[in-house]
């Protein structure tokens, strides 16, 4: 019969054995999997050595457990808070980023090109997420009628509480990348070597990048008591190191007035390439004769990098310098026409390029006036842009960052697509933290961190429509740069939820008020558009899909990315409306039990759809 569609998130453990059951059934034993048998098909087998390297802190199976624990939430749309909410492909997400992830795996599993967060850095100050182990939404619900907590080394767990917070979130975000899909982590001294070691869990060390160095200061501070810190670290993770490549970079007219042609070569302006390499088992150590006649050998421990037979193409070629008076050691030119088009990104960031704290601080005032020193360390959008430049997007590409902040990476996104030609999309995901009474922020109007991203975004998206620009920003047939977004927020399921709370033995109105209040599992304080975007979600369906409603003998149907699955909340649903949803030729069709008029009708509408090949679920 058909299949009941429950209020949780996608069960990741239940799939990942599900995965491993296909490839390897023999490690299964009355539905329980054997990890020695596994281990030992892996080459890998059990000894008694216990003592093996292994990063280890005070609750780490419990937020492993805490990652895989389905939610009973769901993600509310608020068009009314939005822009451009029925076309836009922008999210803005308001939650506790570890529900939310969770919320999100089955419709964007490996669907994101690139992660960017900047995380709290943990210095003593920074908010922390406590998380309930227990019942994470309830802890959500806590924590936006508070403000901001410490996290002082004196507590006894201060380096345990960030990891707690962090490891979880890593786990599910994982799970979201593309296989040629990257991540980048801002992070200063205080947790970088921690980071990097549950990076190398999470994402795996095979598929470390590199550690970015980002210059976010330009002068020293007197006041500092020892070092001042002048640079932030960006850890960098690929979700399959062997299949990512990053995009080359522009040449810089530093880069570019190495190339001279001091010989009036015909074929343009080069440089030269040192002609050695190591030496290998068979070296290439034949000499080389200069046009003044002088010999070169290669110098000790190294050899000729051509064969003899690939010299003397090059000698014939005219592609060796020995310098203007033709005595120096040879060399190789390099022609600018010949080699590809930019050059392999460095490892730091100065600020000329990158931007600084500073800046990032100027860019939000100049929009949010009033906001003042709200955010301590906002990032710069040129920094974000610089990130973006390192990968290789595509139209359609999505970015992510899960600590959105002020929203600085929902600004560079449409700031790049205007740069890059490109139409990709942002899902923003933000904890509605309030914001300090006395605040600047608080005294402007900004009553949470949520508020301040969305009026950036709003801005920021005004700005490029009112440039002339942005009218005519992508050529041809491709649409302009997407300035709209989607907001939506983290609730409870709009399934009502049985109480299970203890009833006193002679409390049966109490009793009879539960049975009845469960027969309809819709919540009557909810509309309908709620528990259609929570189908979306749970189906697999991403939340920018096209929702369009129409009618069908007076019963109201939600039509769900052109037809691809019809949904109807209402009841007295007859076989007549469901034989006029099917001619829509739609992959599923949803309904409720209220729906039907009885079992008959139910049945009915199984086997009609089944026929059609159209699959039936019931909520």
């Amino acid at each position: 019969m058909s299949e009941k569609m429950t209020g949780l998130s996608m069960d990741i453990a239940s799939e990942n054995l599900s995965k491993l059951r296909t490839v390897f059934p023999e490690c299964f034993a009355e539905g329980k999997l054997d990890i020695d048998k596994l281990l030992s098909l892996c080459g890998e087998y059990i000894t008694d050595d216990f003592e093996k390297y292994e990063f280890r802190w005070k609750g780490k199976s419990e937020c492993l457990r805490l990652a895989q624990k389905r939610s009973t939430a769901t993600l509310r749309p608020c068009p009314e808070e939005s822009v451009n909410f029925d076309t836009t492909q922008n999210l803005y997400i308001e939650g506790d980023n570890l529900e939310v992830l969770k919320l999100l795996q089955k419709s964007y599993y490996r669907r994101v090109k690139m992660i960017y967060i900047d995380p709290p850095y943990n210095t003593g100050n920074d908010f922390v997420y406590e998380d309930d182990f227990a019942d994470p939404l309830a802890r959500y619900k806590e924590v936006t009628q508070q403000t901001t907590k410490s996290n002082p080394e004196t507590m006894g767990r201060y380096h345990t509480n960030w990891l707690n917070m962090m490891y979880p979130r890593l786990r599910l975000a994982a799970n979201l990348l593309q296989d040629d899909g990257i991540v980048f982590i801002s992070i200063d001294d205080n947790e970088v070597a921690n980071l990097r070691k549950i990076c190398d869990e999470v994402f795996g060390e095979e598929n470390f990048i590199s550690q970015l160095i980002w210059e976010k200061k330009f002068a020293p501070q007197n006041d500092d008591k020892y070092i001042t810190a002048v640079h932030d670290y960006i850890i960098v993770y690929a979700k399959k190191k062997d299949i990512w490549r990053p995009r080359l970079q522009q040449r810089t007219g530093e880069a570019l007035e190495k190339f001279k042609n001091p010989d009036n070569d015909p074929r343009g302006v080069w440089t030269s390439g040192d002609l050695t390499s190591k030496t290998k088992a068979q070296g290439h150590s034949y000499a080389i004769i200069s046009p003044s006649g002088k010999e070169f050998y290669p110098p000790e421990g190294r050899q000729w990098a051509p064969a003899y037979e690939t010299y003397l193409r090059l000698k014939n070629e005219n592609r060796l310098w020995f310098g203007e008076d033709g005595n120096n050691v040879p060399r190789q030119k390099q022609f600018l026409t010949e080699i590809q088009e930019g050059v392999v990104p460095t490892s730091i960031l100065f600020h000329a390029d990158s931007g600084h704290n500073q800046e990032a601080k100027k860019e939000l005032i100049s929009l949010l006036p009033g906001i003042g020193n709200s955010f301590e360390t906002p990032k710069p959008v040129r920094l974000i842009c610089r990130l973006l430049r390192l990968v290789n997007l595509e139209d359609d590409d999505i970015i992510l960052d899960f600590f959105s902040g002020s929203a600085t990476t929902a600004q560079a996104v449409m700031q790049n697509s205007i740069n890059e030609k490109l139409n990709c999309h942002f899902i923003m995901i933000q904890i509605p933290e309030l914001c300090e009474s006395e605040s600047e922020a608080y005294k402007a109007g900004y009553k949470n961190i949520c508020e301040i991203g969305k009026e950036r975004i709003r801005r920021v998206g005004k700005q490029i429509l009112d440039a002339d620009r942005g009218q005519t920003i992508l050529n041809g047939d491709k649409p302009t740069v997407d300035v709209g977004f989607k907001v939506f927020k983290l609730d409870s399921s709009n399934l009502k939820v049985w109480d299970d709370s203890p009833i006193a033995d002679d409390d049966v109105e109490e009793l009879i008020d539960r049975l009845a209040g469960s027969i309809d599992g819709l919540k009557s304080s909810r509309a309908e558009i709620d528990m259609v975007y929570e189908i979306i979600l749970k189906m697999g369906y991403p939340l920018t899909a096209s929702v369009v409603s129409f009618t069908i003998g007076g019963i109201t149907v939600y039509s769900v990315n052109d037809n691809d699955m019809l949904i109807c909340l209402q009841s007295n649903v007859t076989v007549e409306c469901i034989e006029a949803m099917e001619t829509y030729n739609p992959q599923r069709i949803v309904l409720t039990e209220r729906s039907f008029t009885d079992n008959s009708t139910l049945s009915n509408a199984h086997y009609l759809l089944e026929n059609r090949g159209i699959k039936l679920e019931v909520i």
